[in-house]
């Protein structure tokens, strides 16, 4: 993945002519770096020569005023398609009413165009606003010319350009083709607003496609229909890996309105095309009705007797032994612990989950003319591109993807297995064919979070402070000797290390033919749970508060670092910050009655620093009710748009109570069990918190939002449990550990 530059210079900008008769766009190369630039310069000559009508920009201003932005980041949920625009159009001073939102394909043009880390908005707040900042400037030139009088004394506002001292003023669109003939400004001289004169950054703004989407237009990769196409269903193994020996092929063509089925050899990538059959019939519903019949034979490899007993059971014997990996090790644990006035010793666990996005996978393809050509609700469009270049031999430059809008990502669709089974169908037919999943396959193929066990020990002194900490994890991957699956890899960075004076972190790691993929706020998910469980049985074990002892750990350290870490180090003050404001805003320290409880956790993961605060009453029969959390984050200096932050935060929170109350994936021999959302539960509407939002504001560049308000709700609710029952929660779901009390 490319990063972003925090600046563009002049030839990042293309400007093209010949929009609506002679209008003005502008397009910049987001995120490609110097070395990429020399590749692209045919590009940008070329599209000079052709002129803008057939070519795409971040910005078209049409002669006769249309203004259009393009919405290059996939849509996930996240707000991108309104958040980044909005960047644009403060810097272009026109009215937000005033433009139109493009939601455009794949395209080199645009740089980076991935939806994942969190990272919309730090890649783009800056290059964005330049680009809006520097077509304002251009459309203002081209007035004072016209004028013949100093730029200086001309300013934009509302889509038009005034010149105060005469009193005349002219639209966008009437200077359009002037400014299409002037030089792209050099960024130097490119003046950026002053927050405190923002006009649009800032404002609580609707998404834009919020009106189609309650009135159910197609805007998502499964609404898509293009003329004569058949509808495809792909049956692979349920044993991860393994292959088709036979079917009923015959039989399954003989059904009504089943057009074809076949064998797809595939590919042993557990993240790619896997092996299958595929059937193709002219509706979703024939297709659906013959895969029922559908028999066939697997060979299913050596995986068929794993379980997550297996697993465990292998965690336990590993754990006797030293991790297989020393990530890091200073001071002296062992020694410390000896001589700890109290020592804890702990296993915590975690299962296998999914994405379990309400939109299953689906492509649409059609291949024509040697030209490949998708409609994929994908969160990493270039990554389709390759996959399918790679399995179908076919040059990158065939294969056209278009991006739709996506119903639920979370990391799932950053995968593109299902567009690869899409365009290997579509590879042997002539006609269109939109590939749908059923919601059993969603579950039972989805590329999971890892689980986890962590075997930890830990001590305090008889001033009640934590001395020794001492972890081995055992993780998952898929061949040995190579990364864990992801996010499950431990940094030896990871808090509390180098925040005590002795720490040890070992792991070790299983190998499983499970396929894993990024989940919302990937490690972070399932680390804070550990971390900050553990850090409050310590507290507890020490007789002190559980605030008292996380702001004692950040008190006074300022900048964290190690040398290599990315981003930026741990800045330990802005996390104190947003625990002690947490805590203010939630009343922590109130006293409450017995099956009621508070907890507080923090965590620091994409850039954003996070503390939680769980409210929780559990019934002396061990019903849960998690009545009311309160959030803190620090993101920098600027909420782009207050109310798609909101919601991202209130989404992280649900989305993480689901995650540590109820799911979990069953494994047993070699497969996935779980099926549908009668064993893979939701929360419900009626069992979500009240919550509620604060952010501090502080003088640092703006970060994203779609993850790090997720992983401290865990251990927030899990701290809450202990305090309201005495019971301490050791394993996820919530669901599994008996909560009653008397």
């Amino acid at each position: 993945m490319t990063t972003l530059a925090t600046s563009l210079n002049r030839r990042d900008f293309l400007k093209l002519s010949s929009f609506a008769g002679g209008g003005l766009i502008l397009g910049t190369y987001l995120g490609l770096t110097d070395d990429t630039f020399a590749s692209k310069r045919d590009v940008v000559a070329k599209a000079d020569s052709v002129g803008g009508a057939s070519l795409n920009a971040f910005v078209r201003i049409g002669t006769d005023g249309a203004i259009f932005i393009a919405a290059h980041s996939p849509e996930g949920g996240q707000g991108v398609r309104t958040s980044l625009p909005m960047l644009v159009a403060e810097e272009l001073e026109v009215d937000w009413t005033d433009i139109t939102v493009e939601l455009v394909p794949l395209d080199p043009i645009y740089g980076t165009q991935v939806a994942g880390g969190s990272m919309a908005t730090p890649r783009n707040y800056t290059p964005l606003r330049q680009l809006g900042a520097s077509a304002r400037m251009m459309l203002v030139q081209a007035a004072a010319q016209r004028w013949g009088v100093d730029s200086g004394s001309c300013h934009a506002a509302g889509g038009r350009v005034f010149h105060s001292p005469s009193g005349r003023s002219a639209s966008y669109g009437d200077l359009a083709a002037d400014a299409a003939g002037l030089p792209v400004p050099d960024l130097k001289l490119v003046r950026l607003k002053e927050p405190k004169d923002f006009k649009i950054i800032g404002q609580r703004i609707s998404g834009v496609d919020n009106p189609a989407i309650v009135t159910g237009k197609p805007l998502f990769g499964i609404d898509q229909v293009l003329p004569g196409m058949l509808y495809a269903v792909y049956e692979k193994c349920p044993v991860f890996g393994g292959k088709v020996v036979d079917g009923n092929l015959a039989e399954i063509k003989s059904l009504p309105g089943v057009k074809d089925a076949f064998i797809i050899e595939g590919t042993s990538n557990l993240n790619g095309l896997m092996p299958g059959v595929a059937i193709l019939a002219d509706s979703t519903w024939a297709a659906f009705s013959a895969r029922r019949k559908l028999k066939v034979k697997w060979n299913e490899g050596p995986h068929a007797n794993d379980s997550w007993e297996s697993y465990l059971a292998t965690a336990g014997k590993l754990a006797e032994t030293p991790g297989e990996q020393l990530l890091r090790d200073d001071g002296d644990v062992a020694k410390a612990l000896n001589t700890a006035v109290r020592t804890i010793e702990a296993r915590y666990e975690y299962p296998f989950v999914s994405h379990a996005n309400f939109e299953p996978q689906n492509c649409t393809a059609h291949f024509k003319d040697g030209v490949m050509e998708l409609w994929a609700p994908t969160q990493r469009p270039a990554g389709g591109q390759d996959l399918i270049s790679s399995v179908l031999n076919l040059p990158k430059d065939r294969i056209k993807v278009n991006i739709t809008r996506i119903g639920g990502g979370f990391g799932r669709r950053l995968s593109s297995d299902f567009m690869v089974e899409a365009a290997a169908i579509a590879h042997r037919v002539s006609a269109p064919i939109k590939l749908t999943w059923s919601r059993e396959d969603d579950l039972r193929h989805d590329h999971y979070r890892p689980g986890g066990i962590h075997h930890l020990k830990g001590g305090v002194d008889a001033q009640g402070n934590i001395i020794a900490w001492q972890n081995h994890f055992v993780t998952f991957g898929n061949a040995k000797g190579k990364a864990p699956g992801s996010g499950g890899a431990l940094s030896p960075d990871e808090f509390p290390a180098r925040f005590l004076p002795n720490y040890r972190a070992e792991q070790s790691m299983i190998v499983t033919h499970i396929p894993m993929g990024p989940w919302r706020a990937p490690g972070s998910c399932v680390f804070s749970w550990v971390i900050q469980s553990f850090i409050d049985e310590l507290a507890s074990a020490a007789g002190r508060d559980p605030l008292e002892v996380r702001l004692s750990l950040l008190k006074d350290r300022g900048m964290v670092t190690t040398p290599g870490e990315r981003p930026n180090g741990y800045d330990a003050a802005r996390m104190y910050a947003v625990v002690k404001m947490a805590a203010e805003k939630a009343g922590w320290g109130r006293k409450l009655p017995r099956g009621q409880g508070q907890g507080i956790a923090f965590h620091f993961s994409h850039r954003g620093y996070f503390a939680n605060v769980a409210e929780v009453n559990v019934s002396k029969s061990g019903v849960l009710k998690v009545e009311r959390v309160v959030v803190v984050g620090d993101v920098g200096s600027q909420i782009v748009n207050p109310s798609g932050a909101e919601n991202q935060v209130a989404g992280s929170i649900v989305d993480g109570l689901s995650a540590a109350a109820l799911q979990e994936i069953s494994i047993a021999q070699g497969r996935v069990l779980t099926g549908n959302f009668n064993d893979y539960h939701l929360l419900r509407i009626a069992d979500a918190p009240h919550v509620e939002v604060h952010f501090n504001l502080t003088d640092n560049p703006p970060t994203g939002l779609g993850e790090p308000a997720l992983p401290p709700l865990a251990p927030a609710v899990a701290n809450a449990i202990f305090a309201a029952t005495g019971k301490r929660i050791r394993t996820l779901p919530f669901s599994k550990t008996d909560l009653s009390w008397s």
